[in-house]
């Protein structure tokens, strides 16, 4: 499992300066300024939470528990619902994705309390 979340988190931070060079040269002059901000926002969160996953790969390996587990799937999917979430408002203006935001922002939360929870009781 540590193998897997830490390829996802090297192709997640791979893919979020990829999408951050993008939105500085691509989106700049097309994108409104909060719209904009939404994307760089969406690029933020994906790179914290890619040196997340790398950082649950280091604990699955040095305290396994499946709480670890637990912790690098709500990342992934934090990353997919928050930022997703952003950068298709960002694109297309279809306001009801900002909706769903909170929903990715609740699974980093989750990632963390778990990934907290996994490290305290080993």
């Amino acid at each position: 499992m540590e193998r897997l979340f830490f390829c996802i988190g090297s192709l997640s931070a791979f893919l979020a300066v990829v999408l951050g060079a993008f939105a500085a040269h691509g989106l700049k002059h097309r994108l409104d300024p909060d719209m904009l901000n939404a994307f760089e926002v969406g690029v933020r969160y994906q790179f914290y939470h890619a040196l997340a996953l790398l950082g649950t790969a280091w604990a699955i390996n040095r305290w396994p528990d499946a709480v670890g587990a637990t912790a690098g799937w709500l990342f992934v999917a934090g990353t997919v619902i928050f930022s997703g979430s952003l950068y298709g408002l960002s694109i297309t203006s279809v306001r009801w994705l900002g909706a769903i935001t909170p929903v990715g922002g609740l699974a980093f939360l989750g990632g963390w309390i778990c990934l907290a929870w996994q490290v305290w009781k080993s």
